[in-house]
C-alpha cells in the first residue's frame, strides 16, 4: 500500500474569534479537493464519486479521516475534521482546529488571516484508470481516504474564493490578492483587467480611512 498526497488551494472559510469556549471557536470549512481540472503535480485528476465508498465507509465505523498538520503522522491530530461530502464541485470539509493545542492554534491563526491555504489529502488509491487521450495522466474513480492535512505549499494552483465571499458577507473588506483573485476566478477577468479594477476601486478604499458610506455601497454591488 503507498499513501499518496493531493494537495489543493484550501477554499477556506475560517470563523471565530479563537477564544476558547466559543461554539464557532476553531472552525473551518472549505474544498479539500476539486474534481476535474488539469492534473496535479503527481498526473492525478480525481474524478466524481471517489470519495464516496472511503466516506461510507468512515461513517459505517465510526470514524473519519484524521486532521493533521503537513501529514505528521507521528504526531497527535491538531483537530477533528466533523463533516465530508462530495457535491457538484469536489469535497467540502468542515472541521475544528484544536486552538487550545499550541500547533493547531498556529495553524488556525495562519489560516484565519490568509498567510495559509494550502489543504492536502492522504490517501490510497483504489480503482485508477490511465487517460487514454494524455499518457502518463491517471483518473482516480475510487480513492480510501486517510487523512486530510493544512499544508503550507499547495500543488492545485486554482485559488480560492470563500475567503471573499466571507468576507461580503459579513460586511468587511477583502484584501487585495484575494479580490483580484476573485475577479479573475469568479468573473472571468483577465490579470490585468482585475488588477485594474481592484486597483481602482477596492484599493482606493482600503487605504481610506473614512468613506463609510462609500464602502458600504461597495459591499452591497459585490453582493448583487
Amino acid at each position: 500500500m503507498k499513501l499518496r498526497h493531493n494537495e489543493f488551494a484550501f477554499e477556506i472559510k475560517a470563523t471565530g474569534s479563537g477564544v476558547a469556549g466559543e461554539a464557532d471557536a476553531g472552525l473551518i470549512e472549505g474544498y479539500a479537493s476539486v474534481f476535474g481540472g488539469p492534473p496535479d503535480l503527481t498526473g492525478d485528476i480525481m474524478l466524481p464519486g471517489a470519495f464516496g465508498p472511503s466516506l461510507a465507509k468512515h461513517r459505517r465505523e465510526g470514524t473519519s479521516p484524521l486532521m493533521l498538520w503537513g501529514h505528521d503522522a507521528f504526531s497527535p491530530p491538531i483537530g477533528i475534521w466533523e463533516e465530508m461530502a462530495e457535491d457538484g464541485k469536489g469535497l467540502r470539509v468542515k472541521g475544528y482546529v484544536d486552538i487550545d493545542d499550541p500547533m493547531g492554534g498556529r495553524v488556525y491563526r495562519a489560516l484565519k488571516r490568509g498567510s495559509m491555504k494550502g489543504l492536502s489529502i492522504g490517501y490510497e488509491t483504489k480503482v485508477a484508470e490511465t487517460d487514454p487521450k494524455r499518457p502518463g495522466v491517471r483518473l482516480l474513480k475510487e480513492v480510501d481516504l486517510w487523512e486530510v492535512s493544512p499544508v503550507n505549499f499547495p500543488a492545485e494552483r486554482r485559488a480560492s474564493v470563500d475567503t471573499v465571499k466571507a468576507a461580503i458577507t459579513a460586511g468587511e473588506l477583502p484584501s487585495l490578492p484575494d479580490f483580484e483573485k476573485f475577479l479573475r476566478e469568479e468573473g472571468g477577468f483577465s490579470k490585468s483587467h482585475a488588477t485594474a479594477i481592484a486597483s481602482k476601486g477596492l484599493a482606493t478604499l482600503l487605504r481610506s480611512e473614512s468613506g463609510a458610506d462609500q464602502r458600504a455601497d461597495f459591499l452591497k454591488a459585490l453582493r448583487g
